[in-house]
């Protein structure tokens, strides 16, 4: 008993044999624990960053994945005439879009995108050439004017087009089609210029303006880019419009022309080629600018064919020119009022003075024919303009010399650069002896005398000639405009008072302004069939016939000589300047018909037309248009 006690004793007094490996196991449990702790640390300070510090930057992105944002062409703006109604609008297409920065694989969807909506050649390559030059993040232009069949083949097959997205956008409506296309322009995409030079260019739906007023007021009607925000699934197919910011649309344009009158007036001229001018003398403003044939300026939005181009290019009428301020052309005898106020201003000429007229004026060696082949006997002023008596202002023009005449002429506004907001405008010209010198010719007495009735170097546009009968009778030196409003914002412009008078005597003016009386409404005037027949109304004009080839000698003196046998190109032709009422002036207008061959025959009467409808409308005393038509024009609506 007390043996096993010891025994007992003994084993209980021995060292432990599992104590070592117990302490190794203490000590690998606070490695791991400490890796565990250091673990967590590490992911819970990983988290703090990605959570605390870096989680706006994550939350950004993740909602970047969801919601697409992109910046849009703004609405261009409005083009309107004098009375509010749209010349130049907008109205809603549909397009496919590429964003480059949505897709890795841009040749695999353009190829997938062409199988479902066929892309040609010609556009691929534009498309290609856009992405290389534009921002990933900046739309490209796919496809316009998608059918509804066209966005349905899209949506369905949206997961394997990444990147590619339908939207909706604007394309430029012109209601009136040619009528007015010379005046208010046209819109076509820019081009690669135009986008080194503003980058919002490259905005799918932006336009740049190309010709008339869309082109000289390109920067008001452009506006300011805007954005749009849509939700988008994981493969990128558009689950709704999230926001949408316009931008600030353009600033809308409100024209002095009266949509009405310029109807009339181009009911009027029928399918001659001319153009046609009609202004307030008093401040201005143009009311009507025709340039017959014209052209729809709707197709350069969506691109013209070479078919049609073509057309354009070779009609000989021209109708891409705008001929009331493109088209050059000899004055004629409408160039003799300037003549007689240069001799009034220069003394060589009074009112009283008589110069006889035995119908040619022999200078040198050289004979200088009236067009009345027996002459006009002893005239003074009043009576040369009357009868537009040629070897009156043949003696006149060489008794004053041509800068006399060159600065009268200027300061009527001929041969001048008018300033008119309208692009690719000619300034004409009134030769002088220094201009001749300038190209390395002589000038001689013969070019001062054929000056002296708007013929040899004389050139002016129909647009002077319209300006030039305004001073005339408004006295003033008024500029002609085509902008009257911007965003509701009336021009100084619109005010008579605003422009200077002109630095002639008013008793010179009135010499003419009497003169250009008796053409229309005396026994014998040149223009009988200007007259019109409105009780009260009179109106004063002057005739032009310019020719366009020379006449011999003999043929003139044969007796046999007649114009309107000769081809069409080779016809003088016929202008006719006015203004109305002539006792208190309101309209000045002027008429150039291409070949038209006699500006009292044909000239003439077109004047007296567009005129009485001028003052049946009066436009500039209305603030409402009249409601009835004065013509019957074609419907271009």
């Amino acid at each position: 008993m007390i043996g096993r006690r010891k025994t007992l004793q003994r084993l209980m007094s021995r060292p432990d044999a599992d104590t070592p490996s117990r302490g190794v196991f203490t000590r690998r449990a606070l490695v791991v624990l400490g890796a565990q702790m250091a673990a967590f640390g590490l992911l819970g300070h990983r988290l703090y960053g990605l959570q605390v510090l870096e989680g706006d930057h994550f939350a950004r992105m993740a909602e970047n994945n969801r919601v697409s944002r992109r910046l849009i062409a703004p609405p261009r703006g409005r083009v309107v005439d004098r009375f509010g109604i749209a010349v130049a609008s907008n109205k809603v297409n549909w397009r496919a879009l590429l964003l480059p920065e949505e897709t890795s694989d841009i040749p695999g969807t353009l190829d997938r995108f062409s199988a479902l909506v066929p892309i040609e050649a010609r556009d691929r390559a534009r498309i290609e050439r856009e992405i290389r030059h534009k921002r990933r993040f900046i739309p490209v232009m796919l496809h316009d004017f998608l059918s509804w069949d066209d966005m349905a083949r899209i949506e369905l097959n949206a997961p394997s087009l990444p990147g590619v997205l339908i939207d909706v956008g604007t394309t430029r409506n012109y209601p009136f089609g040619p009528l007015l296309a010379h005046v208010v322009g046209y819109v076509a995409p820019p081009g690669e210029k135009d986008v080194a030079q503003d980058q919002t260019l490259a905005l799918p739906g932006m336009r740049v303006g190309r010709a008339g007023i869309e082109q000289t007021q390109d920067g008001l009607l452009r506006g300011q880019v805007g954005a749009v925000e849509v939700e988008v699934n994981a493969v990128g197919r558009l689950m709704s419009e999230l926001s949408r910011d316009e931008g600030q649309p353009g600033d809308e344009i409100t024209l002095t022309i009266d949509s009405g009158l310029q109807q009339a007036v181009l009911g009027r001229i029928g399918d001659q080629s001319a153009s046609a001018v009609v202004m307030d003398c008093r401040n201005g403003e143009v009311l009507a600018m025709v340039s017959n044939p014209s052209f729809d300026p709707s197709l350069f939005d969506s691109g013209v064919s070479q078919t049609q181009w073509q057309e354009w290019a070779t009609d000989p009428r021209t109708p891409l020119i705008n001929k009331a301020v493109a088209g050059v052309y000899p004055p004629g005898s409408t160039f003799k009022p300037a003549v007689a106020m240069a001799a009034l201003q220069a003394g060589t000429l009074s009112p009283t003075d008589r110069i006889f007229c035995p119908g040619y004026l022999d200078v040198g060696g050289t004979r200088f024919h009236c067009w009345s082949r027996y002459g006009h006997g002893s005239l003074t002023l009043k009576e040369a303009l009357k009868f537009s008596c040629d070897v009156f202002f043949y003696e006149v023009a060489r008794r004053t010399g041509m800068d006399a005449i060159a600065a009268a002429s200027h300061n009527f506004g001929l041969g001048t650069n008018l300033d008119i907001e309208l692009p690719h405008t000619r300034p004409g010209l009134i030769p002088t002896p220094e201009w001749r010198r300038a190209h390395g010719q002589h000038w001689n007495g013969g070019d001062t005398i054929v000056s002296g009735i708007g013929q040899g170097f004389v050139q002016v546009t129909p647009l002077q000639l319209a300006t030039y009968a305004s001073r005339i009778a408004s006295g003033r030196a008024v500029q002609p405009h085509l902008v009257r409003a911007v965003s509701g914002r009336l021009g100084a412009s619109a005010e008579g008072s605003h422009w200077p008078a002109l630095d002639m005597p008013e008793p010179f003016l009135n010499q003419l302004r009497v003169g250009m009386y008796a053409v229309v409404n005396e026994e014998h005037g040149s223009a009988p069939k200007a007259r019109l027949d409105i009780p009260g109304v009179q109106m004063a004009g002057k005739t032009g016939s310019a020719q366009v080839r020379h006449v011999s000698r003999a043929l003139r003196e044969s007796g046999h000589f007649d114009s309107s046998l000769l081809p069409w190109e080779y016809r003088p032709h016929a202008l006719f300047i006015c203004f109305a009422p002539y006792d208190a002036p309101r309209y000045a207008a002027a008429i150039v018909v291409e070949h038209g061959n006699a500006g009292a025959a044909v000239a003439a009467p077109l004047a007296r037309d567009i005129m009485t409808d001028t003052l049946t409308r009066d436009p500039s005393n209305r603030k409402e248009p009249p409601g009835q038509v004065v013509a019957e024009v074609e419907d271009f609506g």
